[in-house]
């Protein structure tokens, strides 16, 4: 047996009572279905999803300011892919796209930045979407877009910070947790600090984790060593890629490009202080102050509107529900038909139970 695994069983037995511990990031909740890991851990140790996916976290609204921006005739909206099926309120960007809005799949920002140069004539909108990991690209481009008077170059920003995240679950008490296995990439950003107040206040260890099956598993061991030992703090597995302060340069340039604003999440509604807006001095490459496109609320269908209000991704979310408690699971809801947005990307949820889960 693993070593580690071993470990844990010894340790759950010790413990003698039910450990929850959430793994916030979505690509620890792919790494637990594919390798097998939730099956192999003591019935009593249970793995939460959590809040960690960032195109599921997106709500509506961001999805129908960039369809209302991909309508204006002057403008190219670039993305990542897997954004382009994640439903707003009555369409998607895969829809608007097959109706003939520019939108185009974008590997990097930097792409949309060449983009930018290559059709002055058109404003190129950036989906900024994503936590700590992905910030800081996006606030280089923006930078240098900047200093290269690339007007023509724009961001839509729904980027967001993990901390205050785990912060209002705790706050709201829906869901007992026991442990957080933070995420290793955004880490690598922040560093293990951020995560202190999670131990101070609310009593609860964290360790982060990197994203092998046996970094897990370490990961897992050190929690409940924290739990047997009746401790609770903030330890770093994920050594060789994160240090204690992490990257003081990727957190000058997004200190420098942006500011924390309040910002809603789907399933975990306003967070204060959780967003990263453009700040003033880089509000030229803003597109929501740029084209400030004035929405007019889609009136859903009747059908469209109660299968929607039946999509359970919101509490998923939260870690308060599993995918397989929801009805739209595996029959209105698959990876092709998409209901909510945890279907539709690869480190949501419930695309992960519906691939490899049981």
């Amino acid at each position: 047996m693993n070593p580690h695994l071993e470990s844990i069983h010894h340790l759950a037995e010790q413990i003698g009572r039910s450990v929850r511990l959430m793994e916030v990031c979505g690509t620890h909740t792919m790494t637990a279905f594919r390798s097998g890991l939730r099956s192999l851990l003591p019935t009593k140790v249970a793995l939460l999803s959590g809040p960690g996916c960032p195109v599921c976290v997106t709500p509506d609204d961001f999805v129908d300011r960039a369809i209302a921006i991909a309508g204006r005739p002057d403008a190219i909206i670039a993305t990542f892919g897997d954004l382009l099926r994640v439903p707003g309120t009555e369409s998607s960007l895969e829809r608007e796209r097959a109706r003939g809005a520019d939108i185009r799949v974008v590997y990097s920002v930097l792409d949309a930045l060449a983009l930018a140069k290559k059709q002055p004539d058109r404003k190129i909108v950036f989906l900024g979407v994503g936590f700590e990991t992905t910030a800081p690209t996006v606030a280089w481009a923006i930078h240098k877009a900047a200093r290269e008077d690339l007007g023509n170059f724009l961001v839509l920003s729904a980027h967001r910070t993990m901390p205050p995240a785990m912060a209002a679950l705790l706050h709201g008490g829906e869901v007992a947790i026991d442990g957080f296995l933070c995420p290793g990439h955004v880490s690598a950003i922040i560093g293990i600090r951020p995560y202190e107040f999670i131990s101070r206040d609310y009593s609860i260890p964290c360790v982060v984790a990197g994203f092998e099956a046996d970094d897990m598993l370490a990961a897992i061991e050190m929690l409940l060593k924290q739990a047997a030992e009746g401790r609770a703090q903030v330890e770093n597995q994920y050594t060789r890629g994160v240090s204690a302060g992490g990257n003081p340069e990727a957190q000058a340039i997004m200190a420098e490009v942006f500011e924390p604003c309040d910002a809603e999440w789907r399933g975990l509604g306003m967070i204060p202080l959780s967003g990263l807006g453009i700040r003033e001095t880089y509000r030229a490459h803003d597109a929501q102050a740029v084209l400030a496109p004035q929405l007019v609320p889609a009136i859903r269908s009747c059908a469209e509107s109660a299968k929607r209000s039946a999509c359970l991704c919101g509490d998923i979310l939260r870690g308060a529900k599993l995918p397989t408690a929801c009805t739209l699971f595996r029959t209105a809801c698959t990876p092709e038909t998409p209901v909510g947005a945890c279907m539709v990307s690869s480190e949501g949820a419930c695309a992960a139970y519906y691939r490899y889960g049981v």
